[in-house]
């Protein structure tokens, strides 16, 4: 195996795990609600459980500030190896988690907990992987090489696709097998991990450091600034138009994410009547044809469009089409369901081919990840992880089983315009 092979593979795995736990979650959430949030009104123990997917995604902004902070100061490598070791821990702790009838109402306390610790562990995974492979490819090549992260990504929920519908045939305690398994997946995550090459520049920072330290100290300081101790806060002052493009770019691209790749078999289940397994059986194939588009759309922006491009007709193409496909849900069952499954899977991988190398691309090295991981662990992390309890809030407010795609069609709007208004990050005009 190459050195370059072991390092993309290396990368990928870590968002393997990554997205397998989050993933995971987010389609046994139905299953989870009865287990742990037993409420009488279906769709209030819906809340609860989808509750517990976004309070995992609320603490990932302040993964990302810590975890990000690690990887500017420590090395990308060494953040890289943590986060799979604190993610594994955390998968795991949930597969092992006691129900309502066991313990009452500790249990769904409990499992807010250990969501929060796993939200923490990934708040650095996927930059610290992105940075690291897009660091260290060709210029050329930044694009393809960024999309390696979501194509583990989309293994991962590919995985988690799987688990979770095998999960729905058997009965009992199954569920908790998926959980443990992430374990396994972390453990080889780490192994593989351990022995990535340093990259040159990150082998002098800790040198580099303590010598800019050193002066500052002799030229009278007697201690850094927040500036300097936190690389995040740093991107916000230098930074703030980028920042707050990114920002908006990133939310509708966790919200296309979550309401089209977690929440809309489950919408499918509960408001088009569909059976479980069939919902779970036309999201795996749409993970299938994601794993596809994923490293196309990444290789095409390197090649022959520019990245803002393909972002830009990736959103708005599921601004104009998600009310007609929620809609399709709703009047043609299974049909329908295929058909919008299928096609805003294919434009949410236009989306991740493309997007890790534009974001990363965005800021200078000096604080790259702590930046990066501020702005998708917002955007992803909170709005994104909110989105499908947003969308089952929406329906309750309104009565519409249609509020979900009204939604999506606003936040994919939004970010295809904040794409636009980004650097266009590759080569092509």
């Amino acid at each position: 195996m190459t050195e370059r092979t072991r390092v993309v593979l290396a990368g990928a795995i870590g968002n393997v795990v990554e997205w397998y736990d989050f993933g995971l979650y987010g389609l046994l959430a139905p299953v989870l609600a009865g287990l742990f949030f037993p409420f009488e009104d279906r769709l209030a123990a819906l809340v609860g459980a989808y509750g517990g997917f976004a309070v995992g995604f609320a603490m990932r902004p302040l993964g990302a500030v810590v975890l990000g902070r690690v990887g500017d100061r420590r090395g990308r490598k060494f953040v890289m190896v943590l986060s799979v070791i604190l993610m594994g821990a955390a998968t795991v702790g949930l597969g092992l988690l006691p129900t309502y009838a066991a313990i009452g109402i500790a249990a769904p306390l409990l499992l807010i907990a250990v969501r929060m610790f796993q939200g923490f562990s990934v708040g650095g995974e996927f930059v610290g992987s992105v940075t690291y492979l897009v660091e260290t490819a060709p210029a050329e090549r930044r694009g393809l090489a960024g999309s390696v992260a979501n194509l583990g990504a989309t293994v991962g929920m590919l995985l988690a696709a799987g688990a979770a519908a095998l999960a729905e045939m058997k009965a009992g305690e199954f569920w908790r097998a998926p959980f443990l398994f992430g374990g396994v997946l972390a453990m080889a995550a780490f192994l593989l991990r351990r022995h990535l090459p340093e990259d040159p520049q990150d082998a002098h920072s800790g040198d580099k450091e303590r010598e800019d330290r050193a002066r500052r100290v002799g030229e009278g300081g007697s201690s850094e600034t927040v500036r300097e101790r936190w690389p995040a806060w740093r991107a916000v002052v230098e930074a703030p138009r980028t920042i707050a493009l990114a920002l908006v770019f990133t939310c509708g691209y966790g919200i296309s994410n979550y309401l089209t790749m977690v929440f809309l078999p489950g919408f499918a289940h509960e408001f088009a009547h569909l059976g479980e397994s069939a919902a779970l059986q036309a999201n795996t194939a749409a993970q299938g044809l994601a794993l596809a588009v994923v490293p196309l759309a990444g290789w095409l922006s390197d090649r022959w469009v520019a990245r803002r491009w393909v972002l830009a007709i990736a959103f708005f193409a599921q601004a104009a089409l998600a009310w007609a496909l929620f809609g399709g849900v709703l009047r043609l069952g299974v049909s329908g369901l295929w058909t919008a499954q299928l096609a805003l899977a294919a434009l949410l991988a236009a989306v991740m081919g493309t997007a890790p190398a534009m974001l990363s691309e965005q800021f200078p090295r000096a604080y790259r990840v702590s930046a990066h991981a501020l702005v998708l662990n917002v955007g992803i992390g909170m709005a994104g992880g909110t989105a499908p309890m947003v969308a089952v809030a929406l329906i309750r407010a309104t009565g519409s089983a249609m509020a979900p795609a009204a939604y999506l069609a606003a936040a994919c709007a939004a970010s295809g315009m904040a794409a636009m208004l980004l650097k266009g990050g590759s080569g092509v005009s």
